[in-house]
């Protein structure tokens, strides 16, 4: 330990942050496992993987061969004749969207709790889509997405797994912090 003189007594020098080592703590915190040892939780790690995902399914629609008809890729709309793998309609904004969503599942698996919204968030809002597919008249005034028989039921499993990937996350942080 250094001393330096400060006025009437000598004083202990301020340790450098190098310097310094940490306390051990006398009982077990209560924060989440992230704030101890730096590590994501599940339900972070969770939300990037969708948002990787989605990433990937924006880039692969502009991209001819995996995208086939991709010469009728239109900017938006259901005249998009564009397949995704052969399957999934898909038009400019479209893809767009799925970029979007993929940075947003990256910017929400920063914080748990963020996380937990955009799977259950997202989750519902593929439910919206997935009713949207069924219910609307193809060529009607309302259709205005390009989606067909194999985005329906794409949509339905993207409902139900990212709301079930976010309740599951969101029980286990709970658990965590009791």
């Amino acid at each position: 330990m250094e001393y330096e003189f400060r006025g009437p007594g000598v004083q202990n020098k301020p340790q450098t942050r190098r310097e310094r080592r940490p306390e051990r703590p006398t009982e077990r915190s209560s924060r989440p496992a992230r704030d101890r040892s730096g590590s994501r939780s599940l339900v972070q790690l969770l939300a990037a993987v969708v948002g990787v995902v989605f990433l990937l399914v924006g880039i692969l629609g502009f991209i001819p061969g995996v995208t086939s008809n991709y010469d009728e890729l239109n900017l938006i709309g259901p005249d998009s004749q564009a397949l995704l793998l052969g399957l999934f309609e898909v038009s400019v904004v479209h893809n767009i969207v799925h970029l979007a969503f993929g940075v947003a599942g990256l910017l929400a698996a920063a914080r748990a709790s963020s996380s937990v919204g955009f799977l259950v968030g997202g989750g519902l809002l593929y439910a919206g889509v997935f009713v949207y597919g069924v219910l609307i008249e193809q060529g009607g005034d309302l259709d205005i997405l390009p989606v067909n028989d194999a985005d329906n039921i794409l949509h339905l499993a993207l409902a139900i797994g990212m709301i079930a990937l976010g309740l599951i996350g969101a029980a286990l942080l709970k658990r965590s912090r009791t």
